[in-house]
């Protein structure tokens, strides 16, 4: 427990957004006891921190001394953290022994409530993450461990590949959508239980299984490994001269596949625009949704990172390609789209690259620094915000559409109206929002986003982004700075 706590005090302390003196650590973390069991508070007096149950102390300790600062404004050393966690260590070991409670909790559970009662002080996004559920997000962050294909029913009762991915160990051994599979390691496979056969696909990464299909009339034998799979997040679909397409999150592999799907549909003649669609896309990965961003950028910002640690500034530049070759973009978002899709969704806004239809998004604008525990856990801890290209942070902001259509239908019929009169309706709230500097109160937030309120995406949103497509000189009016 002290080695934890003393690599998560030197992570916070150092790289958090928000500067933490020691005895605020300190007292703040201890509050998971209370969590634990309410007969339990804490007190800070004449430099030492206790324990107490009722008017009794069960344990006390000196608080230790603040390291001093090397230079004017410099964080909190982290030389601190050691002292910190010894400290709190043994305070935790006498709240153990005084506490059934706490017993019954367990170590991992003290662990976490500790830290959820020190970043509910801070942000809503850094959090501690036990061993099992970082084992679970590890595994969701590079895909499951697998073979790469789907199955599905397939002509009398069969069961078929329905779909190999790319990158898959299935697509490397050269197996073909519409094979159809015989046996998993020699054991039969029925449609009647499709979601046997799947789960018996899945397993350890690294593990062989041996699969046994039917083309043609040949039978195939074949040993595979297991495989982390990038899951996929990309779907397209090409109608009446646009390509459709939905992002469901950011994860390894999302780039290439928009990049495989826009190459793909290109095979079918020119497009006349390309929709986006991020509603309810949560986000993910950061590089990746710069990545996504870039497909339909040329040159100039996507992106822009600040905080206390040096580190935490960064800026990240778009490669030249626009592979949707300056043709119309419409992006669409909702009060889900968070984080990663935020990033995208204000680039292209920004950059007057894409026309934004739907609500104000999530407004979920800082980047978390993942920490590895010694216990196999994970601290999150937020340690820089994300600035979109004109300068305003996407935190408690999020982002505002071209066109608003969570007012209704006779708001939205009145701001294609607009547009069509070549007049800009979201304008002023635009200029407005991207004045805005870090940081925002949630007042001054809630007031920047009122003029279109978040909301669930509709269907109008689809039916609004045909519109522009088909409309050049609505699309470029909306555009408009």
């Amino acid at each position: 427990m002290e080695q934890v706590l003393t690599d998560g005090f030197a992570a916070v302390l150092e790289r958090h957004l928000t500067e933490i003196t020691p005895p605020d650590l300190v007292l703040w973390t201890l509050r998971g006891l209370t969590a634990l069991d309410s007969s339990l508070t804490t007190e800070l007096r004449d430099g030492r921190v206790s324990v107490m149950a009722g008017e009794r102390a069960v344990h006390s300790e000196p608080m230790p001394p603040r390291p001093p600062r090397s230079a004017p404004n410099a964080p909190a050393h982290r030389s601190a953290a050691p002292g910190l966690a010894r400290v709190l260590s043994r305070l935790f070991a006498a709240a153990w022994d005084a506490s059934p409670a706490i017993r019954n909790a367990g170590v991992e559970r003290l662990l976490q409530a500790g830290f959820e009662e020190l970043f509910n002080q801070l942000d809503p996004y850094s959090r501690y993450v036990t061993a099992e559920e970082a084992d679970a997000a590890r595994e969701r962050r590079i895909g499951q461990s697998g073979l790469g294909l789907r199955l599905a029913v397939g002509p009398r009762r069969s069961v078929v590949l329905a779909t190999v991915t790319p990158e898959g160990p299935a697509a490397a051994a050269r197996l073909r959508p519409g094979d159809r599979l015989l046996e998993i390691d020699g054991v039969a496979v029925s449609a009647d239980d499709l979601p046997d056969a799947a789960a018996r696909l899945e397993g350890p990464s690294g593990r062989a299984v041996t699969l046994l299909l039917l083309r043609g009339g040949r039978r195939i034998r074949v040993s595979l490994l297991r495989a982390p799979v990038p899951p996929e997040t990309v779907t397209a679909e090409r109608r009446d001269g646009i390509l459709w397409l939905r992002l469901s999150g950011f994860y390894q592999g999302t780039a290439s596949q928009l990049v495989r799907a826009i190459t793909d549909a290109a095979t079918g003649g020119p497009l006349r625009g390309y929709v986006l669609d991020l509603r309810g896309n949560r986000g993910g990965l950061l590089p990746q949704a710069a990545a996504v961003a870039d497909v339909f950028l040329q040159s100039g910002e996507i992106l822009r990172t600040d905080g206390r640690h040096p580190d935490a500034a960064r800026t990240l530049l778009a490669s030249g390609q626009d592979l949707a070759h300056g043709r119309p973009v419409v992006v669409l978002i909702d009060g889900r789209t968070a984080s990663s899709a935020e990033v995208v969704a204000a680039a292209l806004s920004d950059r007057g690259r894409a026309a934004l239809v739907g609500s104000a998004t999530t407004g979920k604008g800082l980047v978390q620094l993942l920490v590895p525990m010694p216990n196999r856990g994970e601290l999150l801890i937020s340690w820089a915000r994300l600035l979109a290209p004109d300068g305003w942070p996407i935190q408690t902001l999020g982002v505002l559409p071209n066109l608003c259509t969570s007012l209704g239908s006779e708001a939205v019929a009145t701001s294609l109206a607009a547009l069509a009169a070549e007049e800009t309706p979201m304008a002023v709230p635009l200029a407005r929002l991207r004045a805005a500097r870090a940081p925002v109160s949630e007042a001054e937030a809630l007031r920047l986003r009122a003029p279109c309120p978040a909301a669930e995406g509709r269907e109008a949103d689809l039916a609004v982004a045909r519109a522009l497509i088909e409309s050049p000189d609505a699309y470029r009016t909306a555009l408009r700075p």
